[in-house]
């Protein structure tokens, strides 16, 4: 009779092994289909995957503004210039404004005033004006803009004619 006991306790306890990792495995292989709306996958957003260039320059009372100064040079992972052509913005990030590349730099612009990175100031008043020429026509509200393939952005303050406006657009570096 013991050894009956004994068998018995065994092939229940036999019986309830097989149903409890039965059960488990079930579970394991049901689990991945209960799953949240939120894929574990990372999205590659298209702002992640954007490289493209565009250019710029800046003239203060007719005088061309240099970028070589280690300074200005990759300040932001989505939008910087380099060392080797400093009036190139490479453009990583989609949505990039024009204000949103000018903030990384170590100067301030807005619509009216700029401060350089010397510390200069250079306001809309009686001396002169700040403009912004976007593609080569005047946009005051260029800072809004998205920067785009090829775009070019002068910026000048002064009182220049339209003739030197032209000239000052030509200093600004083709890009595709």
């Amino acid at each position: 009779m013991n050894k009956s006991v004994i068998i018995i306790v065994l092939v229940v306890l036999a019986a309830l092994s097989v149903l409890f990792f039965t059960q488990t495995k079930s579970e394991k292989v049901k689990a991945p289909s209960i799953q949240s709306p939120v894929s574990a996958t990372p999205v590659i957003e298209k702002a992640e995957m954007t490289d493209y260039q565009a250019s710029f320059a800046i003239f203060t009372n007719g005088t061309f503004r240099i970028f070589t100064a280690p300074m200005y040079h990759n300040q932001s992972e989505d939008v910087f210039i380099q060392a080797d052509n400093p009036y190139v913005i490479h453009v990583k990030k989609s949505g990039t404004t024009w204000d949103d590349f000018f903030k990384t730099l170590p100067f301030k612009l807005t619509k009216d005033c700029l401060t350089t990175g010397t510390g200069q100031t250079f306001c809309s008043d009686d001396n002169g004006k700040l403009r912004f020429y976007l593609n080569g026509k005047e946009d005051p509200s260029a800072l809004d803009k998205e920067i785009n393939a090829g775009h070019r952005l002068l910026v000048t303050y002064g009182n220049e004619n339209e003739q030197q406006i032209q000239e000052q657009l030509q200093k600004i570096p083709v890009v595709k």
